[in-house]
């Protein structure tokens, strides 16, 4: 197992606010629909049943934090995962969730 440095303390702030904002089940619902591909904002609000303007203030969170990204295609934006860290992250977690269900 690698070491892993520790973070210094502005870092830890910052990375105990992304896991606040991860805190919350529609931002994690968001976050693993455009998993697989690039989502615009409709398309999120119809297929998590939720808001456009609830989507896009989720959206707001989540890019500030640099979790997504948005593309620009014609009058639209498509948001998907940051970069790899992110969906490596998220699919991580669930594989865990999923082992401690399966313990139990």
């Amino acid at each position: 197992m690698s070491k892993v440095a520790l973070p210094s303390q502005p870092e830890t702030t910052i990375l105990a606010e992304t896991f606040r904002l991860l805190g919350d089940s529609t931002r994690l619902r968001i976050l693993f629909f455009c998993l697989e591909a690039p989502r615009s904002v409709g398309d999120i609000a119809a297929s998590l049943d939720l808001s456009q303007s609830l989507v896009s203030h989720h959206l707001r969170l989540l890019r500030g934090a640099r979790l997504v990204r948005g593309n620009r295609l014609a009058k639209q934006i498509f948001y998907e995962l940051a970069d790899k860290h992110v969906s490596d992250m998220l699919v991580d977690m669930a594989h865990h969730v999923c082992e401690e269900a399966d313990e139990a």
